[in-house]
């Protein structure tokens, strides 16, 4: 009998082993299979996730960010233990004791599952790393397996708050936010040592799925899950009875709800500056990491001359867009039958396409039109209370009246116009077809201060600073005499204003000047003051065009110019920011610059990994200097020209603005400091520039249609952007100060008359008398001896260009040396030409 049991117990006992064996065999085989293809856990110890990237102003204020993913990555010593508590409560509270996956939570959800609940994952926090990390997210067997084993190793590599510290930065959230830190400030504005119980537990309750838990949309089920976290909390001991009590019985409150200020509104709308920051340092670091490296750029941009900028640029085109009297009809419009409820028409204005980035003299907000009479016309505004009137007086620029216009279900925009500051009437604004671009930096370090791509950034993001090419006109023209005063040309020399003809392979090519007249002889000065054309061409001629194109190349203008005579008057295109940094080189003495929009660039560790500034200062490790000496800077920037040859433009320059084509707008405006410039107007006034310098800063702004097309007869560079420069340059003045040009040493001044070239003694006064500048050891030659013809032998009768002659002035008929017929100034003549090849 005692055998039989015997028997009977070893039977058993050998099934059991048996048995433990082979399950055993079959779970190591299961976890050879499933261990054999795993990913590499180790990577996880060099985590490095996708971060924001900041946009800082100079004065250290955040102007933008870029995120493919917003997250703010918070080391785990830095998350408070709230917020650990919370998430441990709502997803994991046995997180500290078990090593990677709970075995009592797996039984739990199978058997919930087996009484027909819905199987849930039981995932603890580790094992949720490791799905975000190294796994899909398909729900299958071998998935939660792989995702077992992982976090039993991880549990094995990495300490507890480490793994915690990976789960918090890199668990999605919702509202494109990843991580606490990004959570926290998108749903209430706030730091994560700010939060709340009750706002700690609204975070932790959104990992589940966060589109369930809407604050908005699916607020009860929210503050519900909510609640739950909180119950967790004070079950694990986290919360007093208390303190649980009170918190359940807060309303939900959030950014998205409208009880806390965003975050994004707290920052300015985004603008062609940082835009452009972006598309630069993401073809110098790469897209992925400048949206996700968490890269903090400090930039070059002075937010006052920035608002100064995009204000002058505005009102420019806005002046000239009404100055035409027309309206064009709104192609933004909302159904008649979403008027008749506020609320129903406010939220279809909110959802619609328009810009809400324009400020000028006020506010310009996106309005419906809900009524229309003779006499005035009624209006729905954002951020207006109630409806709003504008008057039949506010349209009287406008042909035709307000049916003639408007249609009910106009989306259009609205301004307050004020008087004195107070309040006169609401008054309808259109944004003009007619764009254009603004660039200012300084002239020394070619930091850009200040950067306005068009009307609106919302409204158009092309930014035509940096991506539109436009024909520079007139204002490519000093390029051409800085290439002749570096190839033995003084400011004496005497060009010949006079009729050319050019054969091309598209025919005869007959440049003129703008005013369709002749001047001939004229001194060089004259020719930049005046914006001559033609002594242009044959000074291009002279001095070659291959030498022009080097020099034009070289300052940066051109990647490559087309040795044709006609780009020395600019009608190769080329940008406005290629164009202000080469005349930041005339401004500074001639030393070459790279234009920049950012002064510094760190890494998310805080290393520097990009300065502009690469002048070193040699005294800057001294413990200590004597009294009244400062470190020396040095400077290792090459000279893009000579610096006499600098001054010598700059000057002429100076004439442009005070007798010149920018004499009225420029000159004319009291600046204060002596500033330089050239004006361009390209042929049917397609393009209009102007670009201008103090001794501290450079600024330059053109104008024209997207498609070029002409902006009529009165159009000029002068007329239309010389204002835009003043007007900006007036508060740069002020901030930055300016004063008299750096005369550089090697040089000596001569007095001449500035309308016949001829030398003047020291004394010498009067509005004809201009200093000119001369090299050392160079004998200038004055008068009739200097002239340039472009290839013309010209009689001893051609007398020099006539003092206070200019445009104003008729001009005549004469014959040349071919027998042709052509009209030029009074004062001079041909006597005998032959022909050079230009005529």
């Amino acid at each position: 009998m005692l055998r039989a049991l015997l028997r009977f117990f070893g039977g058993i006992f050998t099934l059991i082993v048996t048995g433990a064996l082979f399950v055993a065999l079959i779970a190591g085989g299961v976890i050879w299979m499933y261990s054999s293809d795993l990913p590499a856990h180790e990577d996880l110890a060099r985590y490095t996730p996708k971060t924001i990237s900041r946009v800082y102003s100079v004065e250290g204020k955040i102007i933008d960010e870029f995120a493919l993913e917003r997250r703010l990555f918070v080391p785990a010593e830095d998350i408070p233990d709230l917020v650990k508590q919370a998430f441990i409560s709502a997803e994991d509270k046995n997180f500290y004791e078990h090593k990677g996956y709970d075995p009592m939570g797996i039984a739990s959800a199978v058997v919930d599952a087996a009484q027909g609940a819905r199987l849930r994952g039981a995932s603890t926090i580790t094992q949720q790393v490791m799905k975000n990390f190294l796994l899909s997210s398909d729900r299958s067997i071998e998935r939660k397996m792989k995702e077992i084993l992982l976090a039993a190793r991880v549990e094995q590599a990495l300490d507890k708050e480490k793994i915690l510290e990976l789960y918090l930065n890199e668990i999605f959230l919702g509202q494109n936010s990843y991580g606490v830190a990004a959570a926290a400030q998108t749903y209430f504005n706030k730091n994560l040592n700010e939060l709340e119980p009750h706002e700690a537990a609204y975070l932790a309750a959104l990992p589940k799925a966060p589109s369930n838990y809407h604050p908005v949309r699916e607020v009860e089920r929210a503050t519900e899950r909510r609640n739950y976290v909180l119950r967790e909390m004070y079950q694990n001991g986290v919360l007093d009875q208390e303190t649980y009590a009170y918190e359940r019985e807060l309303p939900l409150r959030t950014v998205q709800n409208g009880d806390f200020p965003s975050f994004r509104r707290s920052l300015p709308p985004r603008d062609y500056f940082t835009d452009e920051i972006r598309r630069q340092l993401s073809g110098e670091f790469g897209t992925d990491e400048f949206h996700g490296g968490g890269l903090a750029i400090r930039a070059t941009v002075d937010p006052e001359l920035q608002d100064d900028a995009t204000k002058s640029l505005r009102k420019a085109l806005e002046d000239y867009d009404r100055s035409l009297g027309i309206w064009r009809k709104s192609t933004k419009k909302i159904p008649a039958d979403q008027l008749g409820d506020e609320a129903t028409w406010r939220a279809a204005l909110s959802n619609v396409d328009i810009a809400r980035d324009i400020e000028l003299n006020g506010i310009w907000h996106p309005a419906v039109v809900l009524g229309i009479s003779e006499q005035s016309m009624t209006l729905g505004a954002e951020e207006v209370d109630g409806t709003i009137q504008v008057p039949r007086e506010d349209i009287k620029w406008i042909k035709g009246n307000f049916f003639d216009n408007f249609e009910t279900g106009d989306v259009v925009h609205v301004r307050q116009r004020t008087q004195d500051g107070a309040f006169e009437r609401w008054s309808l604004r259109q944004e003009p077809r007619v764009q254009g671009a603004f660039v200012a930096m300084d002239v020394h370090t070619g930091r850009v201060l200040a950067m306005q791509g068009g009307f609106s950034y919302q409204s158009s993001e092309l930014n035509r600073a940096t991506q539109a090419t436009r024909q520079p006109g007139s204002s490519f023209k000093p390029f051409v005499y800085a290439a002749a005063l570096d190839s033995g040309y003084t400011p004496a020399t005497i060009v010949v204003d006079a009729p050319i003809e050019i054969d091309t392979p598209q025919g005869v090519w007959r440049p003129k000047n703008a005013s369709n007249k002749f001047y001939g002889p004229t001194p060089l000065r004259t020719g930049i003051e005046r914006s001559r054309n033609l002594m242009t061409i044959r000074l291009a001629q002279e001095v070659g065009m291959d030498t022009v194109a080097r020099y034009a190349e070289d300052f940066g203008v051109y990647d490559h110019l087309g040795r044709y005579l006609a780009n020395a008057l600019g009608s190769q295109e080329t940008t406005l920011y290629k164009m202000v940094s080469a005349y930041a080189m005339f401004a500074n003495g001639g030393e070459r610059i790279e234009p920049t929009l950012v002064d510094r660039v760190q890494d998310r560790w805080g290393e520097t990994v990009y300065r502009q500034d690469q002048r070193s200062c040699p005294d800057c490790e001294i413990v200590a200097l004597p009294s009244g000496v400062s470190p020396r800077i040095v400077s290792n920037r090459q000279q893009a020209i000579n610096a006499i040859t600098a001054y010598q433009l700059t000057s002429m320059m100076r004439g442009v603005v005070e007798r010149g084509t920018a004499a009225r707008t420029v000159g004319g405006a009291g600046l204060g400091v002596p500033v330089a410039g050239k004006t361009g107007t390209t042929n049917d006034a397609k393009d209009v520039w102007f670009i201008g310098f103090t001794s501290n800063i450079v600024a330059g702004c053109y104008i024209g249609y997207d498609q070029p097309r002409s902006m009529g007869r009165g159009a000029s560079g002068g007329g239309m952007c010389g204002p835009v420069f003043s007007r900006f340059m007036k508060e740069a003045i002020a901030k930055y100060g300016g004063g008299p040009f750096e005369v550089p040493p090697g040089g000596y001044f001569v007095k001449i008359d500035r309308f016949s070239g001829a030398r003047l003694s020291d004394d010498a006064s009067g509005e004809n008398v201009v200093a000119e500048y001369f090299r050392e050891g160079e004998e200038p030659i004055f008068g009739i001896a200097a002239v340039v013809d472009g290839g013309f032998v010209m009689g001893s009768n051609v007398p020099m260009f006539a003092r206070g002659e200019d445009e104003t002035f008729s001009s005549k008929t004469v014959t040349t040396a071919t027998g042709e017929k052509v009209r030029i100034a009074p004062k001079a003549s041909f006597g005998s030409l032959s022909s050079g090849g230009l005529y």
